[in-house]
């Protein structure tokens, strides 16, 4: 009997065999976003996948314990995801290269949602949510995690990473501008016009 790989096994190999992505695909049920700023291919899985690895069983028990010191399982698992998005997207915004970031952590926060989501349908004794459904768990997270096998949420996420920087970027930038010493002349000039009125 084979055992089932991990999903650092999975992305592993799809790695190594970067040249066909196509082929890659089907063979490991992994999907693929082209990180053009990195110059780099970044993998992960497909929800459909990740219940296929020896990774999930262990990932929805360690799951459905945190879930089960609650009475509600569904609104624990939506907050729970709601806090690690934001704190995802803020050191996303504090990286040095958000697009790396993104590359490094896409497959933890994708497979820690559909972990949530799966641990939060066993505790209330529901079937598994697939990409018909939009479990009571993912009720106001602004992506549908289940939708083309989670390659839409993927995509969304990882351009939402790369954005919370470029965000920070700006708002610093707007900050600086707002800051900037007020000339002598233009205080007279507003003072006189302040007068007038």
């Amino acid at each position: 009997m084979t055992s089932a790989p991990t999903l650092a096994e999975l992305i592993a190999n799809a790695e190594a065999d970067s040249h066909d992505h196509a082929s890659t695909e089907k063979s490991t049920g992994l999907r693929h976003i082209h990180n053009h700023a990195a110059g780099t291919v970044v993998w992960f899985p497909t929800w459909k996948t990740f219940r296929s690895t020896a990774d999930w069983t262990e990932a929805v028990d360690a799951a459905a314990a945190e879930l089960a010191k609650s009475e509600a399982a569904d609104d624990k698992a939506a907050a729970i995801l709601a806090e690690e998005h934001a704190a995802l997207l803020q050191a996303a915004a504090l990286s040095g290269d958000a697009a790396a970031f993104a590359g490094e952590n896409l497959s933890k926060h994708l497979t820690r949602a559909w972990t949530l989501g799966d641990a939060a349908a066993r505790a209330a004794g529901r079937d598994l949510p697939t990409s018909g459904s939009t479990a009571a768990s993912f009720g106001g997270y602004p992506y549908d995690v289940y939708a083309e096998e989670g390659s839409a949420f993927a995509s969304a996420l990882f351009n939402d990473l790369v954005d919370a920087r470029r965000q920070r970027m700006l708002a610093e930038e707007a900050a600086r501008k707002a800051l900037k010493p007020v000339s002598r002349k233009a205080l007279k000039n507003a003072a006189r016009k302040a007068a007038r009125r």
